[in-house]
């Protein structure tokens, strides 16, 4: 399976994840996050594995209470999070290939899942959660929408930070309703330390699934599902290992 290729935000705009989306943002929703997954797994601490784990914004909350093995695709990416996540494990792979020989009490996918683009793309990532995840463990998968929810929206944000800044505009729109997929588009401002500013663009391909296909999926790769809709209008599937 050849991977995806990876956008700018994750390639030569990586350095600029922790201006663009800043560990703090996360605070909320790792919350959430954390109480689900301790609720699981009452081991202490569980072992968790991330996949799709980014620039490790959401570990830099959850490290305190779990024992965490990160793993994206993007090299660059596992950079960022090692500066903030020194005490992690860190592993370069592709969430749908990616095998590392070993069972966690718990797997987390956050919104990386989102980048699956087909369902054989899906079904290949959720069967790694389930070869890492040991029996009576428990799965995590917060996508962002499923097919259901998805409503073209935009947005906007940024920080300041050692000097530099960056504000952004996102925009999500659904070019074709016949298909799996859907598109976000980013405008960048990118402002050095030195006052210079430069301009970069950047398109995501996204997708998105009806709840009756990831039920059926999860269900498939042998989990329990229960769906709880979260405050941010999301779906998230807590699943048990069978």
């Amino acid at each position: 399976m050849e991977p995806t290729p990876l956008p700018k935000m994750y390639t030569d705009l990586a350095d600029w994840w922790p201006v663009l989306s800043a560990p703090e943002d996360y605070a909320e929703e790792a919350a959430l996050f954390r109480q689900l997954l301790l609720e699981a797994v009452p081991e202490r601490p569980p072992q968790v594995l991330e996949l799709g784990s980014g620039g490790g914004s959401n570990a830099s909350h959850l490290k305190a209470d779990f024992t965490l093995t990160l793993v994206d695709l993007s090299p660059d990416m596992l950079s960022v999070s090692r500066a903030l996540n020194p005490e992690c494990e860190h592993i370069q792979g592709d969430m749908r290939t990616v095998r590392l020989e070993r069972q966690f009490d718990a797997v987390f996918v956050h919104d990386a899942v989102m980048y699956m683009l087909s369902e054989a793309d899906l079904r290949a990532a959720i069967e790694t959660a389930s070869l890492h995840c040991r029996t009576g463990g428990a799965a995590l998968f917060v996508p962002d929408c499923v097919k259901e929810t998805f409503q073209p929206q935009t947005d906007h944000g940024g920080h300041d930070r050692a000097g530099r800044a960056m504000r952004y505009l996102e925009w999500s729109y659904d070019p074709d309703d016949s298909d799996t997929t859907f598109v976000t588009d980013y405008a960048f401002l990118l402002r050095e330390a030195d006052g210079s500013v430069r301009a970069a663009y950047d398109r995501h391909f996204m997708g998105f699934f009806p709840r009756q296909t990831w039920m059926r999926l999860l269900e498939e790769g042998g989990f329990q599902v229960r769906i709880l809709p979260d405050e941010f209008g999301r779906d998230l599937f807590c699943c048990t290992k069978k």
